[in-house]
């Protein structure tokens, strides 16, 4: 369905996209990582439209440098394309983040008549935790072991609900009766709890640029790695252990409330390289490639394996530690973050006439 969806639409931006030659501005919600992207945007020479809900958000007055240059003030994220030509008139390119697919809906992301940064067919692969697998194991990636039948659970495992929620209502399960007890009627997946440290690694992938980590058609750069602030799991071992926590009426959560910058220990960049490379290459033979931004979230072991157990193909929230670049952005050029990296892109495939190998 989705894929039908999206053969339709990329048709029609066909034609869109062949008008978008010069005064193109960058446009995305107003949320997520949205002070980056506009940030990004002006420093390389954008113009930036705010797409708000409901009403233009007051906090962008405190952060001249990041508030874009005008808001779109709409009712709902569906109304988007009922207000596409005021989007075309503007030549606005819309950078997805994961809060605007998430309220969005997947089936209206794929139905988005405006220009959208990346490849939108990646969403079929990133939102069904079994096609996410499948890529992620095709790829030759370490993942998680999962559980098929919540009866055969004899260890720690995380039960995880479909879609980007930023971790809400994820939960641990230690028997099939803790299962029952906490479970709701929605898709999930079952996986290992993975002991270790948690390090979400940010990559991003060009398909037009040649020079660098090549990898497919362009080039792969790492350009941060953060980890993830969860309450209250990350709080919650201070009051004792987890059966300790469940008789006080505590249940560990997963909720993500900030981001912390990690640098990894450099044996192990090969390793971060090979995998990203790997994700990426599989991808050209899944859905046509993954483009722009991406992140493997991982759980490094004491035995120094890297386990993957997701994948998000686009700019993540982590990312906003870096507004004015990370210790490996820097080593590609000051003051890079992944919101400036993708204006970036926009402006080369402007100027080498590669619109429609970046945006569907």
């Amino acid at each position: 369905m989705i894929k039908n969806i999206y053969s339709i639409y990329c048709m029609v931006l066909d034609r869109i996209i062949e008008k978008y030659k010069n005064n193109v501005s960058i446009a995305t919600s107003c949320s997520h990582s949205s002070l980056q992207i506009f940030d990004g945007a002006r420093k390389e020479g954008f113009k930036s439209i705010g797409i708000a809900i409901g009403k233009k958000p007051d906090f962008y007055d405190a952060f001249p440098l990041a508030k874009p240059d005008e808001f779109i003030v709409l009712k709902s994220y569906n109304e988007i394309n009922k207000n596409a030509e005021k989007f075309y008139r503007k030549k606005a390119i819309i950078v997805p983040h994961g809060s605007f697919v998430e309220y969005m809906g997947a089936k209206n992301f794929m139905k988005l008549k405006v220009p959208t940064f990346g490849n939108k067919a990646v969403l079929e692969w990133e939102s069904d935790r079994e096609k996410e697998r499948k890529w992620l194991e095709r790829a030759g990636l370490k993942l998680p072991e999962i559980v098929e039948n919540p009866k055969d659970i004899n260890k720690p495992v995380i039960v995880k609900y479909y879609g980007a929620k930023g971790g809400k209502n994820f939960f641990i399960a230690k028997s099939y009766e803790d299962f029952k007890r906490k479970i709701e009627k929605k898709p999930y997946m079952i996986q290992e709890f993975l002991i270790g440290t948690r390090y979400y690694i940010h990559y991003f992938y060009s398909p037009i640029v040649k020079e660098g980590y090549r990898t497919a058609k362009g080039s792969l750069q790492l350009l941060s790695i953060d980890r993830r602030d969860e309450t209250n799991i990350d709080e919650a071992h201070r009051l004792g252990s987890f059966s300790e926590l469940e008789k006080m009426g505590i249940q560990p959560t997963f909720v993500v409330t900030g981001n912390t910058p990690i640098v990894i220990r450099e044996s192990l960049l090969p390793k971060v390289f090979e995998m990203g490379k790997r994700v990426v290459e599989e991808s050209y033979k899944l859905f046509g490639g993954i483009i722009g931004p991406f992140c493997l979230e991982t759980v490094i072991t004491d035995k120094l394996e890297i386990k993957v157990f997701e994948i998000s193909a686009r700019i993540v929230a982590g990312t906003n530690l870096f507004i004015s670049g990370s210790p490996y952005s820097d080593l590609i050029q000051p003051y890079l973050s992944t919101g400036r990296r993708i204006a970036q892109e926009i402006k080369i495939a402007l100027r080498e006439d590669k619109m429609e190998e970046i945006i569907t």
